[in-house]
């Protein structure tokens, strides 16, 4: 279980809660011990033997490339278990991908301890309600076969109807909306840190706004916020902001449009354009011998973020694996020109709320 000790931001509720409404927070991975990556900002960062790792405002490290497991559930456990064979220490699941199952079962199968993967599942919007937080996690940790999680996220700040529906609709096939307020969502997901069920606890898809509101409330800072994050919708302002309050940033979606799902999101594109074929990254993949989806996965690991790039193939899996390199700051700025604002996930009709409402890429 991770506890604030008296030194730790989190252990002052009142001190927490003032610097992050000015939104001018001492950054609390500043240290000593820390290394500047070409002068742009300075992250408590380990690379060594099984890759780069981040350290999270728990003290904990979280290796900064991992594999997702959204979508393709029935191939999930062969692709984790060769994930885990190639040398992966990251694992991304969630409830309503209906992969914890198949990531027990890889694990298990894998030989590697569970002490030495990182482990992420998530709360579903239809367990908002406080009540349901702690029992949701107990479900993911039955399927997951652990007694633990080392990160577990609210998915999204939007409550569904409680129930055991994962996606409550009424009579015309809508969204029913849940009553829960997530502040009070994140309340009930602190207390999981004292049951030492979640060694750390963060969100994913909050807007800026958001998460100042929950900030206030908060006893407990996140220790990582998951977001969607590639060369091609940067949202510098809302990362930087992430980084002074001493917030990891694991980017889903690294590959921007690459996934099939993002296909109807791309009317700014040109047909067959795709974020890891754009002729920067291609160009400076050259220089390293590398592609464009690892350049892609190295910019956002030299940067202080965690990436989590999906793939069933098991030569991709392991292609991924190279995006774990070095890039010279003037490759770091031609990437960091790249930036469209070009957002590819925003579900807010289909779950009634208005995400992302003040953040870069907003589209609907």
């Amino acid at each position: 279980m991770v506890a604030a000790t008296s030194s730790s931001p989190l252990a002052c509720p009142t001190s927490f809660k003032q610097r992050a409404l000015r939104g001018a927070v001492a950054d609390p991975l500043r240290s000593s011990s820390q290394r500047s990556l070409g002068g742009r900002h300075q992250i408590r960062t380990i690379v060594g033997e099984g890759g780069t790792r981040h350290k999270l405002n728990t003290g904990a490290e979280i290796p900064a490339l991992g594999i997702g497991t959204w979508r393709d559930a029935d191939k999930q456990e062969q692709t984790v278990l060769t994930a885990l064979k190639a040398g992966y220490r990251h694992i991304d699941t969630a409830r309503i991908y209906g992969t914890e199952p198949a990531v027990a079962s890889a694990i298990e199968a894998s030989g590697v301890p569970r002490s030495s993967i990182f482990l992420t599942t998530k709360l579903w919007n239809n367990s908002h309600a406080p009540s349901d937080v702690e029992p949701a996690l107990d479900a993911s940790l039955q399927d997951l076969r652990t007694p633990y999680v080392d990160l577990y996220l609210m998915h999204w700040p939007s409550p569904l109807q409680s129930g055991p529906s994962l996606r409550p609709t009424d009579a015309r096939g809508a969204m029913i909306p849940g009553a829960a307020d997530y502040v009070d969502t994140w309340r009930a997901m602190e207390a999981l840190l004292r049951t030492g069920k979640a060694r750390a606890i963060g969100v994913s898809n909050l807007a800026e706004s958001e998460l100042r509101r929950l900030l206030r409330a908060a006893r407990v800072a996140p220790a990582v916020h998951q977001l969607e994050l590639h060369p091609w919708l940067q949202q510098r302002r809302f990362v930087t902001l992430h980084r002074r309050l001493g917030i990891h940033v694991t980017q889903y979606s690294p590959f921007g449009n690459a996934n099939p799902a993002y296909a109807a999101a791309t009317e700014e594109l040109s047909p067959g354009e795709r974020l890891i074929e754009d002729p920067v990254l291609v160009e400076i993949g050259r220089k390293y011998g590398k592609s464009g989806a690892q350049v892609a996965l190295a910019w956002g690991i030299r940067q202080g973020r965690s990436v989590i790039p999906k793939s069933v193939s098991p030569e991709r899996v392991r292609h991924n694996l190279e995006g774990d390199f070095e890039l010279a700051e003037e490759d770091l700025r031609r990437i960091d020109g790249l930036d469209r604002a070009l957002r590819f996930n925003d579900p807010s009709a289909r779950f009634r709320w208005n995400y992302y409402a003040d953040l870069e890429g907003k589209r609907y």
